[in-house]
């Protein structure tokens, strides 16, 4: 970087309409200088012509508020050159090395993977003071039955409820480090201005832009990062507080179920909205610890409401853009046999956290039109509620997105009715 401050000279002015000789001649008399000029051949447009390794190399220059060329954008065009030439510098003199970072990671040694790495769950030994009546534990030709106690019992029941290993992407964002950083990647320099690197908005990860390529699907978010329960992405959620599915759809339906299953119209009507409103704020806040009792709102339909809106504000549908179209082929399938086998593949292509929250809510449902007499539901009235609520067309012109409306209301009528056999 020093180098390349010293090659990076203050002169610089806007020269106008000329002509890419003009600008490598004006140049030429000192390496890092530099000029903006307009384009002869397509008036409007501007070139960034800068002096480097004995040669003037052009770049378009754009400007929206801020100066760029790719995809930095800088206050000044003297930061814009600045970061360029280092990076120039430092791509010329240490290319071979560069193209090398990669091959000789760190990051499954010493890195990012074993700091995070869940470790292996102790299997509890059974003492005396475990024991009933204070006795020796059995040796090893005791059943296993025997050699549990309630309290092995209880943690071997406990171990088994953990949440799955649910797969992640990192969610790497373009970030900009103050002071010499290192990549936990390769543990190679990151160089520049700004933008050195990218960062994992959900775990703090740092690395490279090119090594993000090579980092593999294990991002574990961090509550310190992931700081809200509505519009988070459904898995990065379920990590981030090791579970199975959202607390907020486990702690609703928990809810719902034990005082409003016999709620006339129930989902179907509505909820005071600032309320609702006042549901998603509290878990936001609270997480875990919201009280979304009967104490504090006495109508089902805020509970309900607020179920509805965490779905549909999730940034990815719990039926998942790329699997939608699947969903969509299924239900336009007449003979019912292959309808449900065509959703079942359809099942496979979801996240597993997707599916596993699907599967919770059906479940739920089913139980809700098993009081249909007095809450008025069928499978058929939830599919109309829930339809658009789980399912949204990725990309569709709005005459296919209104036709699809009918078969979303069939997906989910199916996915309720053969619950048991589909999951």
């Amino acid at each position: 970087a020093e180098a390349c401050h010293e090659l990076h000279t203050s002169f610089c002015s806007y020269h106008g309409m000329i002509s890419r000789e003009e600008a490598d001649q004006l140049l030429s008399l000192a390496e890092g200088s530099y000029l903006i000029r307009e384009s002869q051949r397509q008036p409007g447009t501007y070139t960034l012509a800068l002096r480097f390794g004995n040669q003037t190399r052009n770049f378009r220059l754009y400007y929206d508020g801020k100066h760029f060329v790719g995809e930095k954008r800088f206050e000044s065009i003297h930061d814009l050159v600045t970061d360029g030439l280092i990076t120039l510098y430092i791509e010329t003199k240490a290319a071979e090395y560069i193209a090398k970072m990669t091959i000789n990671p760190i990051y499954e040694h010493v890195g990012y993977t074993t700091l995070n790495r869940e470790p292996a769950p102790k299997k509890p030994t059974p003492t005396s003071r475990d024991m009933p009546d204070g006795r020796e534990p059995p040796g090893d030709d005791a059943s296993l039955e025997e050699r549990l106690t309630s309290l092995v019992r209880r943690a071997t029941l406990k171990e088994k409820d953990r949440a799955p290993k649910y797969e992640k992407v990192h969610n790497f964002k373009i970030h900009t480090f103050r002071g010499p950083h290192w990549c936990e990647y390769c543990a190679n320099f990151m160089w520049g201005l700004i933008a050195q690197g990218v960062k994992c908005a959900d775990c703090g990860l740092n690395v490279h832009k090119q090594c993000s390529r090579m980092v593999p699907n294990d991002c574990k978010p961090d509550l310190k990062h992931v700081k809200k329960v509505y519009s988070c992405d459904l898995t990065t959620l379920v990590k981030a507080h090791n579970a199975k599915r959202p607390m907020v759809v486990d702690m609703c339906i928990r809810e719902i179920e034990s005082r409003g299953l016999k709620s006339e119209g129930l989902y179907r009507v509505s909820g005071f909205s600032d309320l609702i409103e006042d549901v998603k704020l509290s878990f936001d806040r609270d997480g875990e610890k919201a009280d979304i009792s009967m104490n504090v709102y006495e109508d089902i339909n805020i509970i309900t409401g607020a179920l509805k809106l965490y779905f549909r504000d999730l940034p990815i549908p719990v039926i998942t853009y790329d699997a939608y179209p699947r969903f969509i082929e299924a239900a336009k399938l007449t003979d019912v046999d292959e309808r449900l086998e065509a959703l079942h593949e359809a099942l496979k292509l979801l996240p597993p956290a997707h599916c596993e929250t699907l599967r919770y809510l059906m479940a739920h449902l089913k139980r809700v039109t098993q009081h249909e007499k007095d809450n008025l539901m069928n499978a058929e009235n939830l599919g109309i509620v829930f339809g658009p609520t789980l399912m949204r067309a990725p990309d569709l012109d709005a005459m296919t997105a209104l036709n699809d409306i009918r078969y979303q209301r069939q997906v989910v009528e199916s996915l309720i009715k053969n619950e048991d056999i589909l999951f």
